[in-house]
């Protein structure tokens, strides 16, 4: 998953000057109180204050909930989450420098270029340029550091045919396909604002339609008549449709069809529904020599996700680090 990645991508950004000189040091004074000065996370020598641990929530809020307001019972889940996410970029910045990785000198004077040429014109870029990267340049080798070491980490060997084919039959799921259903509809479409009245009238039409298609008449031509869904065209035929592609109440009702069976007029939220199931597919297992190169690429991504969270878990096990939980209740009450 994203989060458990790279930055953990770097929900602190915003306040890199203030948290990167503590990748090493102890942060100094600048808080409000000695209740606001005591950290919420440590890891190692980083120490992140309340007001710092507030400016990353509020960041991770406006990129989650797009500047809304979190969710009262996410509130507490999404500052575990942050927290997580700062012990786990410490530790992994600690690796990498462990490893020996280096920032890549060439990369970030691309992207220093790349802001000279986006910004360049710009009065306050010219004015401020200097002050700026100071905070972003630090930044950005921490972020190409991280993403040199999870490539190294992600990049697992190329998985044995036996251990594609044992993947194969241990999770035959992956590769069999979905039932099919093969549907044809004549749609009444009704606004779903419209009166009780137009909606009574469509039913009755729903079921004088239906009467006519129980004597015989043809479904693909009172289709073509009388349904307003783009399938009239093609004498209703919606083509082969797989399990989810309908919303769940009409999947369950199609779950009980007969093949061949014109059903009952059905009210949906765009009108009345006269629906045929015309052939069903059941699932079918893919031969191996048909998905096998798909099966070691699956294979091979989940050992690198594995190997990726792996180490996480490795180096949370082997650093002291606190989170102190207790408090979130306290941002808790700001967020809201």
């Amino acid at each position: 998953m994203r989060s458990a990645r790279l930055g953990i991508t770097f929900l602190l950004a915003g306040i890199c000057g203030a948290l990167a000189p503590a990748v090493g040091a102890q942060n100094k004074g600048g808080a409000s109180s000695p209740a606001s000065a005591q950290p919420v996370v440590k890891v190692g020598a980083l120490t992140v204050t309340m007001p710092e641990f507030e400016t990353a929530v509020r960041q991770a809020m406006r990129k989650k909930y797009y500047h809304g307001k979190v969710p009262e019972a996410q509130v507490i889940a999404l500052q575990h989450e942050v927290a997580d996410q700062i012990v786990n970029q410490a530790l992994l910045l600690a690796e990498a420098k462990r490893r020996g990785i280096k920032p890549r000198e060439e990369k970030i004077k691309e992207a220093v270029s790349g802001f000279d040429e986006r910004y360049g014109k710009s009065a306050n870029w010219k004015e401020n340029r200097e002050r700026m990267l100071a905070q972003v340049v630090p930044e950005l080798e921490r972020r190409d550091v991280l993403e040199q070491l999870e490539h190294s980490v992600r990049d697992v060997p190329v998985p044995k045919d036996a251990e594609v084919l044992a993947f194969y039959e241990s999770r035959k799921d992956l590769f069999t396909e979905p039932e099919k259903l093969r549907l044809s509809l004549i749609l009444l479409k009704v606004d779903p604002s419209s009166t009780k009245v137009v909606w009574d009238k469509a039913k009755e039409e729903g079921q004088a339609i239906y009467k006519r298609l129980l004597a015989g008449a043809d479904f693909g031509e009172l289709a073509r008549l009388h349904s307003g869904d783009e399938s009239a065209s093609r004498g209703g035929d919606m083509g082969y449709l797989h399990r989810g592609m309908l919303p769940e109440e009409l999947q369950a009702k199609v779950d009980g069809f007969k093949v061949g069976v014109v059903q009952e007029p059905i009210v949906t939220l765009h009108g009345v529904a006269i629906l045929r199931l015309d052939e069903r597919v059941p699932p079918k297992l893919r031969d191996y020599k048909d998905v096998k190169e798909r099966a070691a690429e699956l294979l091979r991504r989940d050992r690198s996700n594995q190997a990726w969270q792996d180490l996480i878990a490795q180096l949370r096990k082997a650093t002291p680090f606190t989170i102190q939980e207790e408090r979130f209740a306290e941002l808790a009450s700001r967020l809201q």
